[in-house]
Order: C-alpha cells, then structure tokens, then sequence
C-alpha cells in the first residue's frame, strides 16, 4: 500500500465524519493517536471534547441546544492498564469492560453492530494501542453494514505489530459527503505521522474542513516509560 499524506487525505474529503489515527512518531520514540470528530447539524455540531480520567468524553457545549444525546455523547478514549482504547461511539466502553474480563479486542466488539442511524447507518470504528516495556502494536476495527442492508453486518479487525516511525493508520466513517452517506471502504489508509505533538495537532486540525470539524484529541505515549501528552482543540471555545 502506498503511503498518503494525512494532510491531503483530511483536505480532499470534506467529510470523513469522525476518524482514528494510531501510528508510531517520526522519531520513533512515541506511540501516536488522533481522533476526530465533526458534524453537520446543529446537534453533532454542538460538542466539546473534554478531559475525563486518563481519557476523554464528549460534553454539549450548549446545554439547551442538545436535541438527541444517544449517538453524539460518549466517552472516545479511555486507559485500561496498558492499553489506549479509543472509539467513535460508546463501544468505547463495552472494550474497556469487556477486556477488563479478558477476553480480545476483538471478541469483545462481536455483540456490537453499526449505528442505528438509518440510511447512513454509520460505521463504528475503534482502536486499539497497546504500550508495555518498550514493545507497541496496535489494532483496528470497522463494524459496517453490508452496503446499508441493516440486517448484515459486516465485521473487519486489522492489526499491527511493531508499527515503523513516521507511519500511521487512518480509518474513518465516511469516504465523503453524500446523503446517504457513504461508509468506509478497504483497510485503513496509510499516512505519514510528521512531527512532535504540537506540530501533528496543527496538521490535523488545520487539515480538517473548517465548517465541518468540532473537536480533535491527539495523544503522544512515550513507548519506554508509557507517559504522555494530550492536547485537545474544541472549535467551541
């Protein structure tokens, strides 16, 4: 697979709709993770990303203006243990607690499906970081429906072990915008991971289509001693 650059990947689709980059830092010392999320109505539109424990919720930015809480107010990112769960949706959780009880990354999505969002029918998508004593590998996961038949889902687990510096992957919800819109297509996309944190959130966030994005979290795990930075940008501020 060839490798793309993130930044013209994010600025020729106005809509991804929400997306997951893991990869390895170009130095090769930190395990990489971003997650976006944006919106076209004025309740997905409405959010910010703030910090909750070593992870993330979702929180409306104006109270008064959430119509439908079920599909836009969940917990993206969370820690257990060594590992960086990190999702568009509150699998997010159903991860945390069934990994909690061990069984794998992917056994423990097989009781989730897609989004009940008919016709979109928006896929869910998570990942998976694991960092211990120096070693990291990561996996991915698309849950879809089968070309928006709601009584077929198609399930896609894509690992990887020992990910080389500079490179990424990237799985989103949407491969642009349309109505329906349309989900994700292949294994997830090759990019380049350039930069320290601060200079990656700012690729990101740059390259994302200014009326469309609301939120971005990005994460740098020192892959020996497991610390980390977060930085998060909320266009509601």
């Amino acid at each position: 697979m060839k490798m793309q650059s993130l930044k013209q990947v994010l600025q020729n689709n106005a809509y991804p709709g929400r997306g997951i980059v893991i990869g390895r830092s170009t130095d090769g010392k930190s395990a990489v993770t971003a997650y976006f999320i944006m919106g076209r109505s004025v309740n997905s539109r409405n959010r910010v990303f703030v910090t909750d424990g070593e992870g993330i919720r979702t929180q409306a930015f104006d109270p008064s203006k959430l119509s439908d809480p079920s599909l836009i107010i969940y917990a993206p990112v969370r820690v257990l243990g060594n590992k960086t769960i990190v999702t568009n949706g509150d699998q997010t959780d159903t991860i945390y607690e069934l990994m909690d009880k061990q069984q794998t990354f992917e056994q423990s999505l097989r009781g989730r499906e897609f989004e009940p969002d008919g016709p979109n029918y928006t896929p869910r998508i998570s990942g998976i970081m694991h960092v211990e004593n120096g070693t990291y590998n990561y996996a991915m996961s698309i849950l879809k429906s089968d070309n928006g038949d709601p009584d077929s889902c198609n399930r896609f687990t894509f690992a990887y072990t020992n990910p080389k510096a500079g490179q990424g992957r990237f799985i989103h919800t949407y491969m642009g915008d349309g109505n329906p819109l349309p989900s994700f297509e292949g294994e997830p996309e090759l990019v380049d991971i350039d930069g320290d944190i601060d200079a990656f959130t700012e690729l990101v966030w740059n390259s994302l289509n200014e009326d469309n994005k609301v939120s971005l979290f990005v994460r740098f795990i020192d892959i020996e001693t497991g610390k980390y930075e977060t930085r998060i940008v909320n266009k509601n501020v």
